[in-house]
């Protein structure tokens, strides 16, 4: 019987959300107004089909990990990007069901909030998987 297609996207929020907090970062699922201090969300993720074959089902995940900071410069919190992407990008992952393939960082983007108190990084990472039985 063949095995069904499964999601890897909450073991690998699982797996990001776990390496972020072992290296000191504060990462929420959601952010009460009084947050302060350089944090972090672990925000979008989409699935598509990719290294099919007959005997497996690949999938590449993208993934947004989203920094903040209620400071007026950028330093902080570009800092705090370059750490993620040193922690993630290239690096081994465990996800529950899935052979980890590869971990790459794929962009990054310094944005401008509505609030000119807060600064705004968001980083792209895509991890690619192959399911196991």
């Amino acid at each position: 019987m063949a095995v069904a297609a499964r999601r890897p996207a909450a073991g690998i929020q699982r797996a990001l959300y776990q390496r972020l907090t072992a290296a000191g970062l504060a990462v929420y699922d959601h952010v009460d107004e009084t947050a302060e201090g350089v944090y972090v969300t672990i925000g979008e993720i989409s699935t598509e089909s990719a290294r099919n074959a007959h005997d497996r089902f690949g999938r590449d995940t993208t993934v947004w990990v989203h920094v903040w900071d209620r400071q007026r410069t950028w330093d902080r919190v570009n800092a705090a990007a370059d750490r993620i992407t040193e922690l993630v990008d290239h690096q081994p992952m465990t996800v529950p069901g899935h052979h980890v393939v590869s971990v790459t960082f794929e962009f990054g983007q310094n944005l401008w909030d509505e609030n000119p108190e807060i600064r705004h990084v968001a980083l792209r990472f895509r991890i690619t998987t192959e399911q196991e039985e």
